[in-house]
């Protein structure tokens, strides 16, 4: 409770200080300190005051969210009525499954579109396409950076004559084999989830 008592504290002292009125009739004025230093307050009180002409603070609402549906009272899930017309659910608009009560899943996806099989199973056999495309491409080029390496001894360049050069990229391409190794793998669990 005493982290809320500072701005509860200041928000008593701004009504105390502009009064219960409406913030656009708030009257703010630029005053001048003994020492030239402009202050803004909202009494004229000080050398040089002048009323700021303010334009009107302009506050626009938080969207509303659609209401989320409230689980039925009594736990069973077959207090309410079937067809859920009087309930306010459109009846049909969620499919429980087989020896579904109607309770927990309905309220989490009445707004979710259903899919039709056939344009999901569309859906995995593309992905599956292209997972086993990217594979490939992966495996190929994972080919590439070992045959390269050479089991660690790869064929020293013409621009490495400093040796430091050459164990620099010795390391870079270790680096890209374990990489592309982690891809590979990845890439692998990815499709053995999609044939389960």
């Amino acid at each position: 409770m005493t982290r809320w008592r500072a701005p509860l504290a200041a928000a008593f002292a701004l009504a105390a200080t502009f009064g219960m009125h409406d913030p656009v009739q708030a009257q703010i004025f630029r005053c001048e300190a003994e020492n030239g230093v402009p202050l803004f307050q909202n009494t004229p009180t000080g050398r040089n005051c002048k009323a700021l002409d303010l334009s009107p603070l302009t506050s626009i609402p938080a969207p509303k969210l659609p209401a989320q549906a409230a689980p039925r009272n009594g736990g069973s899930g077959n207090a309410g009525p079937a067809s859920g017309g009087a309930s306010g659910t459109p009846s049909g608009s969620v499919s429980a499954g087989p020896g579904a009560t109607g309770q927990g899943g309905n309220a989490a996806t009445a707004g979710v579109p259903r899919i039709e099989p056939a344009t999901q199973r569309a859906r995995d056999s593309d992905r599956r396409r292209i997972i086993e495309d990217e594979l490939k491409r992966e495996e190929s080029k994972l080919g590439e950076l070992k045959r390269d390496f050479n089991a660690g001894e790869p064929e020293r360049r013409g621009d490495e004559r400093n040796y430091q050069k050459y164990l620099d990229r010795v390391e870079q391409m270790k680096t890209d084999i374990a990489r592309s190794e982690g891809n590979v793998a990845s890439l692998r669990r990815e499709l053995g989830a999609l044939r389960d």
